[in-house]
């Protein structure tokens, strides 16, 4: 499904709050179009990027600031300390503070993280948290909640979860998320709505959720945004990105 749009809102200052550009991404670690995944991320212009499957192995380190510096981003935090899941963000964020978390793991299962943040971008303070869930459905359940918890334990009156639920939105776990947190695309959907995968995308398992207060101005797959090419879509990675607009109220807005 592709809604119309006509464009997302640009990163800015309002009064009494500020227009927010997140984008969510899984990149699989950097084995496809390397290029094509920065022209990408460049012409979504975000104030923060969840990665998952940032690079985990061998100088990941190196590798994911080369990713933020093409994409005229800086590296925030996450990566192979949390598993896979990062954030980057402009230098328009100002970070309060980071925490990498390692969730519990499953015997025989790929172990998962979550990269978070507090960030202020002008007089709005917003939390954030990337994710990428398991394949295994009661993991995956349980990691739901753990999300929410976590979402909650930030410390943040406003915040953004975003990322690869490797679930449908009729699935018990998206359902789960999105029974407390806003799910963007049902909210403002903008753009294209399915993720994956990107020569045949069927099934929309990656979102952006958002907590009470947060106003979602658009929210979708970047198709036909300026400067957004199909073909570094199809070559960046295996996931097609999301990107959303939020309008986030200023601590003091009553």
């Amino acid at each position: 499904m592709v809604a119309g749009h006509t464009g997302l809102p640009a990163s800015g200052t309002e009064e009494g709050s500020a227009v927010v550009r997140v984008l969510s991404y899984n990149i699989r670690s950097m084995r496809d179009d390397r290029a094509a995944l920065a022209r990408v991320i460049r012409a979504c212009a975000p104030d923060l990027v969840l990665i998952q499957e940032a690079p985990r192995f061998f100088r990941w380190r190196k590798a994911a600031e080369r990713l933020a510096r093409a994409a005229g981003l800086v590296h925030v935090t996450g990566g192979a300390t949390t598993a896979g899941p990062m954030i980057l963000s402009t230098l328009r964020a100002h970070v309060e503070r980071t925490e990498d978390v390692l969730l519990p793991r499953t015997p025989g299962l790929h172990r998962r993280g979550f990269a978070t943040a507090v960030v202020r971008l002008g007089r709005a303070r917003l939390g954030v948290l990337s994710c990428h869930l398991s394949l295994a459905d009661r993991e995956r359940y349980e990691q739901a909640g753990l999300l929410l918890e976590r979402v909650a334990a930030l410390g943040a009156r406003y915040a953004v979860a975003g990322g690869d639920l490797n679930d449908r939105p009729e699935g018990r776990s998206f359902s789960r998320v999105a029974g407390t947190l806003t799910d963007g695309w049902a909210a403002k959907p903008w753009g294209g709505e399915f993720t994956s995968t990107p020569h045949d995308p069927v099934q929309r398992i990656d979102a952006v959720f958002t907590t009470e207060g947060v106003e979602v101005l658009g929210c979708g797959v970047p198709h036909g945004l300026p400067g957004v090419r199909e073909a570094d879509l199809l070559a960046a990675s295996d996931h097609l990105p999301v990107l959303a607009a939020l309008r986030v109220p200023t601590d003091d807005t009553p």
